[in-house]
């Protein structure tokens, strides 16, 4: 019964200690995030403060979704510093609770929370980090140059000397669209122009367009080979769909199934999904190596030394996460070896700390 509420104690410590330093790293996002927007409103002669209000807010939640994991260690350690200085440790180890019983729980309270972070929080996020985009795009010339990819295909909307372009394309290989149509249209939007290509070689901006069929509103006329200018290559193309983080969960998985029906290659996508996959893990496991750095107190007054040093190594397995991304995207590693290899590091790092950990 004691330790029952020892832990709803220990639970609601945590709870509380978690919620203050997400405040503040909240606060220390939108702070730094509003002066950024109201630079970018400097130059686009915008003199009100309330449109980069409002987009700091929807783009904050979505920056604070990727530091959780280091929330989760901060978290511990102002926790053990707090349990140590008051002598509680003492008193716990008194009624029978150790220091692994005190991992133990943080690691579910951790796991718990992380999972509902993932389930809930990023979703919300992506939706709000949509928002954000859209609205930020129609201050800026990027909204007049979109693609998309659904399950018909991939779509462009292009402009070029006030013609408008909506392209379609069933496939991609390599650097090759194939059957392509292309629907011209003047600034009034009245279609004046229909193009259709068996194949388009798109490696540069002057297209190639193979097996062409065009269609003016006079007469039909058929080309083998036509060029054909647009603001948008292979290199360009490959790079539209980057900000993975303006999706839900389910839009990722609906993306990746239209991606697969295209030929277009799924590894930045599935790289993303196992980002999400792997989170609550990751976040778990800086609970746990937090941990047992701040166990180690016990040993020494250096509470700050163990604390800067806890912070250093976390900041070098969050750079062993972001290289082994991008070198599993580059390299077209397997993701699950991609999505394995911090988590690994992390795990027996914490696992041999567990080991020394002198329980009495």
């Amino acid at each position: 019964m004691i330790n029952k509420t020892y832990e709803k104690y220990l639970l609601g410590d945590f709870l509380r200690i978690f919620l203050k330093v997400s405040l503040v790293f909240f606060s220390l996002i939108i702070l730094l995030n509003i002066l950024e927007e109201i630079n970018f409103f400097k130059d686009e002669n915008e003199n009100t403060i309330l449109v980069p209000t409002i987009l700091t807010f929807l783009n904050s939640p979505s920056l604070l979704f990727n530091i959780f994991p280091f929330i989760f260690f901060i978290t511990t350690q102002f926790f053990f510093i707090k349990i140590i200085d008051n002598q509680e440790i003492q008193i716990l180890k008194y009624y029978g609770i150790t220091n692994l019983n005190i991992i133990k729980l943080l690691t579910l309270i951790s796991f718990l929370l992380s999972l509902i972070l993932v389930v809930f929080f990023y979703n919300f996020s992506a939706k709000l980090k949509f928002k954000y985009l859209d609205i930020k795009n129609s201050y800026s010339n990027d909204d007049k140059y979109l693609a998309t990819i659904t399950e018909n295909g991939m779509w462009i909307k292009d402009e070029i000397n006030n013609e408008y372009r909506i392209i379609n394309a069933s496939k991609i290989e390599n650097k090759y669209l194939l059957n392509v149509e292309i629907l011209k249209f003047d600034k009034n939007f009245d279609l004046i122009q229909t193009i259709v290509s068996r194949k388009a070689n798109i490696e540069t901006n002057q297209w190639i367009l193979k097996d062409v069929k065009i269609v003016d509103k006079e007469k039909t006329s058929s080309e083998e080979t036509v060029l054909f200018y647009s603001n948008f290559n292979s290199e360009k193309i490959s790079k539209l769909f980057s900000d993975l983080s303006s999706l839900t969960y389910f839009e990722l998985k609906e993306l990746k199934n239209n991606y697969q029906k295209l030929g277009y290659t799924t590894i930045e996508v599935d790289s993303y999904l196992n980002t999400l996959y792997r989170y609550v893990f990751y976040s778990t496991l800086m609970t746990i190596f937090a941990s047992c750095i701040m166990l180690y107190i016990k040993r020494s007054r250096s509470k700050i030394f163990y604390i800067i040093l806890g912070i250093f190594i976390s900041v070098i397995i969050y750079y062993i996460n972001y290289i082994t991304d991008t070198l599993g995207q580059n390299l077209n590693l397997s993701p699950i070896i991609v999505s394995l290899t911090p988590i690994t590091l992390l795990t027996l790092i914490s696992l041999t700390q567990l080991i020394s950990i002198n329980e009495k």
